[in-house]
């Protein structure tokens, strides 16, 4: 939601998003935020990315290496992962008289029927999903599919790569994450998967797409591939899920900024991008802001 597989990750049509991702010196944005005697670097990440891809910037190697603290979304730990896991599970299902194919639209049956076969997953199963949960669900068999998975996906990758002196800081727990996909508005969840299907349908190299922009630093098309269709598909998701937590983690930076010191954050791609986004919140608040 981001729509859930925009947001988490990017993959489809790999080949031909790898060959538009050069030339060689293109990578991912980085912004650098500053006052008198602090500065933030962000970091846009995608969650889910495939193996063997050079998309590290040189300016985020130097400022990991030099950081007295780096923020995630979540902790990036073993502990985080399985409660994770362990809450989608204990709130993703349905009530056992209800059913994901009697909230949807004919056409979106029709769509999650054939996602279900290319997919290899089971109808049955997918019926009982929330339609939060059902989105997940897909997102997760497609990029399998596609040979990408988390375990290289930036998060892992730069939590294994930081130096063991810094400190490590989370805006979010398990719980909070997962409430705020769950305690979502249904109708809001019911447009946001059919968006899902119907793009699965309509566009298969979408999330190629966005591959692409993100490794050339592109943040106008990553504006168009990952917000632009959950702000068009349901307002009140885009709300939730984007606007609100720019907020609020706009207003932990705020009072980072207020000490002093070196941090790295890495959060989404989306949340930096955009009049809304992370970065022009901080520049708003009077603060320098080098980047995109």
């Amino acid at each position: 939601m981001w729509k859930l597989t925009r947001l988490w990750a990017t993959l489809s049509g790999l080949a031909a998003a790898l060959a538009l991702a050069s030339p060689a010196l293109a990578k991912p944005p980085v912004w650098i935020v500053r006052d008198a005697d602090s500065e933030i670097v962000l970091f846009g990440s995608i969650h889910v990315l495939p193996p063997g891809l050079d998309w590290r910037p040189a300016a985020l190697d130097q400022a990991m290496a030099a950081a007295d603290d780096i923020w995630f979304e979540l902790p990036i730990d073993p502990a985080s992962e399985a409660e994770t896991g362990r809450l989608a599970a204990a709130k993703g299902y349905l009530p056992a008289d209800q059913s994901l194919n009697a909230l949807l639209s004919p056409k979106a049956r029709t769509r999650l029927a054939a996602a279900c076969v290319k997919y290899g997953l089971s109808p049955d199963q997918i019926d009982r999903l929330e339609p939060w949960y059902a989105e997940v669900a897909l997102a997760v068999a497609q990029f399998r599919g596609e040979g990408a998975n988390t375990d290289v996906g930036v998060e892992k990758t730069l939590s294994a790569a930081a130096p063991a002196t810094a400190a490590r800081r989370a805006f979010e727990t398990p719980a909070q994450q997962i409430d705020m996909f769950d305690a979502a508005p249904r109708a809001a969840q019911v447009a946001s998967l059919e968006e899902s299907l119907a793009e699965l349908e309509t566009d298969p190299k979408a999330y190629g797409k966005l591959l692409s922009a993100w490794m050339k630093g592109d943040v106008r098309r990553l504006d168009k591939e990952a917000l632009a269709p959950l702000r068009r598909a349901s307002p009140a998701i885009f709300e939730r899920l984007v606007t609100a937590r720019n907020k609020a983690w706009t207003q932990t930076l705020d009072a980072r900024l207020k000490g002093k010191g070196r941090t790295v954050v890495v959060v989404g791609v989306g949340h930096l991008i955009g009049p809304g986004g992370v970065p022009a919140r901080l520049r708003a608040l009077g603060y320098s802001v080098e980047g995109p």
